[in-house]
């Protein structure tokens, strides 16, 4: 069928769809939001989008118009008289009724040929740290991830040095990725109504990362420097030479009493770097 959010709403209707709050279920209905994801996303033929949790497929719809491939996954099986309605004319969409995060994505990507790897998504709070997290464990080449979550998530992922914001998760992540907002969605053009607005972050993979001697070293002291956001490095870091830290934050012209969110990721791999030798 072609898209239009009263035709959704319809189809939603006739298949006697209940929403599940468990599965964080809010299907976004604006076509112009739906557009601007896509634009911003700048996806192309050349271009296989993984989508995680199409819902009816509204966002699928537009998503098999310009990619060259769709695989989207998805976890609540009521919807596929809904999808195979809305996306049975499309021959380069697949639907998988998987949960994405127990799926082999390695083994699956092999029976695709493309140019350029993209995830886009519609997801609840919970489930999108676990989603970028598989695909750096499991080492799959993503070039780009585009992400609509409640606003005050996507503030986190975003987050900049010295803001309320900045905590470890901003800094793990802004290690793999350059990380910026696309837009802001409106709670209003969700079915059905969420309580917050929401925002669009890119993800998308640097090219070139920083060199770490130790990246296990890296990341632990990361999450040691937060483990109580209030207090010092000093208090934080009891465990670690703090006479080397010491002598590394004068460097960049911080201190032992500076606090984690304060210091940039780049001192961070200095502190790391040094604590290895």
């Amino acid at each position: 069928m072609e898209y239009s959010p009263t035709k959704l709403q319809q189809l939603l209707n006739d298949n006697n769809f209940n929403f599940k709050k468990s599965l964080g279920q809010n299907f976004i209905v604006d076509e112009n939001i739906i557009d601007a994801i896509i634009h911003k996303s700048k996806i192309d033929k050349d271009t296989l989008v993984i989508e995680v949790g199409p819902g009816a497929g509204a966002l699928t719809y537009k998503l098999g118009q310009v990619a060259k491939q769709v695989i989207a996954y998805e976890i609540d099986t009521r919807l596929k008289d809904i999808l195979n309605q809305n996306l049975g004319c499309f021959d380069n969409v697949d639907i998988i009724f998987e949960d994405f995060l127990k799926v082999d994505l390695t083994s699956t990507l092999k029976k695709y040929k493309y140019d350029k790897l993209y995830v886009i998504a519609n997801l609840p709070y919970y489930i999108t740290t676990p989603i970028i997290m598989k695909f750096i464990e499991e080492d799959i080449d993503v070039d780009k991830i585009v992400v609509m979550v409640q606003k005050e998530v996507g503030d986190r992922f975003k987050a900049k040095t010295g803001t309320k914001d900045y905590n470890s998760l901003s800094i793990f992540l802004n290690y793999y990725f350059e990380i910026n907002k696309l837009l802001d969605v409106s709670k209003n053009v969700f079915l059905p109504k969420p309580k917050v607005d929401s925002i669009v972050i890119e993800f998308k993979q640097r090219e070139t990362k920083l060199i770490l001697k130790n990246k296990t070293l890296f990341f632990k002291l990361i999450k040691d420097s937060f483990k109580q956001k209030r207090k010092t490095l000093k208090n934080n870091l009891r465990d670690y030479d703090l006479s080397k830290i010491e002598k590394t934050l004068t460097r960049y012209n911080f201190s032992l009493s500076s606090r984690a969110e304060q210091i940039p990721i780049e001192v961070f791999a200095a502190l790391a770097n040094d604590l290895s030798e």
